[in-house]
């Protein structure tokens, strides 16, 4: 035992001799927080307040049965229906055909003159009988239609119905002018306004034995002499009569000619 060289190693604690120094370990500090502080929490939302009740009559125009769509369909031909009742009730008018039927609507041509319902005017009427008292014989009424004021004063004729007429004769040219219709007017035309005036708005019966024969023969729709007219088979201003066939068998009958003449009480 001498001295210690550097060599010398002293005793050294072992590794694994106990400790004498009691563990003192403190746990590990929670690391800080990095991220946005958490928010607080929302306050309780407020209560919805309860909706306002409906007025009376909102209520009760929601309680109403609805019009179903089949009864509105319905209800929407109401004035068809209204429409065709009423004319279930009316009696249909009566059409008219042949000479008078035609006449009817050529009429225009005189009313403003003659009248609507030829009660007269500037011209003379034809309503109540009058037409007939001044021409007679319906070839007379005719024939001054045809050739009117004119192609009377040019013959130098100043009475073109009847000379005998009640009251006095229409003389030529006394009440206005008469155009001449010949030159606007087809022929059948003229005869069927002429009968017209006679027997519509005049009131001359066709059943009576006065007006009979002149109805079948020039006025009514089977007539002879309106047919051969409309046909061009014949003119209303020959000269020469015409023989035709009737209902009654044959009978002759004088047209106009193709001058004025002197008007006729029979």
């Amino acid at each position: 035992m001498g001295k210690g060289d550097s060599d010398a190693v002293g005793p050294t604690a072992s590794n694994d001799a106990p400790s004498t120094t009691p563990a003192t370990t403190a746990p590990a500090a929670a690391p800080a927080a990095t991220g946005p502080a958490l928010r607080a929490a929302a306050p309780a939302a407020d209560t919805v307040a309860a909706p306002k009740p409906d007025p009376a009559y909102v209520t009760a125009a929601k309680q109403r049965r609805r019009v179903p769509w089949w009864a509105m369909a319905t209800l929407s031909l109401m004035p068809v229906w209204g429409f065709m009742y009423v004319r279930a009730l009316v009696e249909p008018s009566e059409s008219v055909e042949g000479p008078l039927g035609l006449g009817a609507e050529i009429y225009s041509n005189c009313a403003s003159c003659h009248g609507g319902d030829g009660g007269g005017g500037v011209g003379y009427a034809f309503s109540g009988g009058e037409v007939l008292e001044s021409y007679p014989r319906i070839q007379d009424q005719i024939r001054y239609v045809y050739f009117g004021t004119q192609g009377y004063n040019l013959a130098e004729v100043d009475i073109p119905g009847n000379p005998d007429r009640e009251g006095g004769a229409h003389v030529t040219g006394e009440l206005g002018v008469m155009p001449a219709f010949g030159a606007q007017l087809t022929q059948y035309q003229i005869l069927s306004v002429v009968c017209h005036e006679r027997y519509t708005l005049g009131g001359a019966d066709p059943l009576s034995e006065e007006f009979a024969d002149e109805y079948e023969q020039w006025c009514s729709p089977e007539s002879p002499i309106f047919i051969e007219l409309e046909e061009g088979l014949i003119g209303i201003t020959d000269d020469e009569p015409h023989i035709f066939m009737g209902p009654d068998g044959e009978f002759e009958a004088d047209m106009i000619g193709s001058v004025p003449i002197p008007g006729s009480s029979s």
